[in-house]
C-alpha cells in the first residue's frame, strides 16, 4: 500500500458496515460487562486474580483496560485501536488460562478471534493513528 492509501481510506461498503458494527457492539458488552466486574470487584474476578498471584492491581487494571477498549469499539474512529488494544488483552488472558490458572481459554479465544477481526477490518485507521503517534 501506498502512503495516500492510508490516509484516505476507502468508503466502507453497507456489508463492512453491519459486520463491524455486529461484531463491535457484541465485544463492547462483554468488554463492559467483564471489565465492570473486574473493577467492582466481584468476588469471581478478586478470586482468579488470587489465584494468578500478582496482586489486585491487576484486576483493577485489565478491567480499565477492557472498559476503556470497549468504549473505543463504539467510537468508528477508534474501533481498530479499541480491537487491537483488546485482542493484546485477550493473547495474555489465553494464555493466562493455559499456563497459569487452568479452565477452558475457550471464551478469551473467542473475545480474541473477534476483536482482531474488528482490529483488521479497521486497519487503515490503526495506521493512520499509528502513524500520527511516530510523528508526535
Amino acid at each position: 500500500m501506498n502512503r495516500n492509501s492510508f490516509s484516505n481510506p476507502p468508503a466502507p461498503t453497507t456489508t463492512f458496515q453491519i459486520a463491524s458494527w455486529g461484531l463491535r457492539l457484541l465485544a463492547a458488552a462483554a468488554f463492559l460487562g467483564a471489565g465492570g466486574a473486574k473493577i467492582a470487584g466481584v468476588p469471581m474476578m478478586v478470586a482468579i486474580f488470587e489465584q494468578i498471584g500478582i496482586g489486585q492491581w491487576l484486576r483493577v487494571l485489565t478491567g480499565l483496560v477492557e472498559v476503556a477498549g470497549a468504549i473505543a469499539l463504539l467510537v468508528p474512529a477508534a474501533a481498530g485501536i479499541g480491537g487491537l488494544l483488546l485482542a493484546t488483552t485477550m493473547v495474555f488472558a489465553v494464555l493466562t488460562h493455559v499456563f497459569v490458572i487452568g479452565g477452558s481459554p475457550a471464551p478469551a479465544i473467542v473475545l480474541l478471534a473477534i476483536t482482531a477481526t474488528v482490529a483488521w477490518l479497521h486497519r487503515a485507521n490503526v495506521a493512520i493513528t499509528l502513524s500520527r503517534l511516530s510523528r508526535a
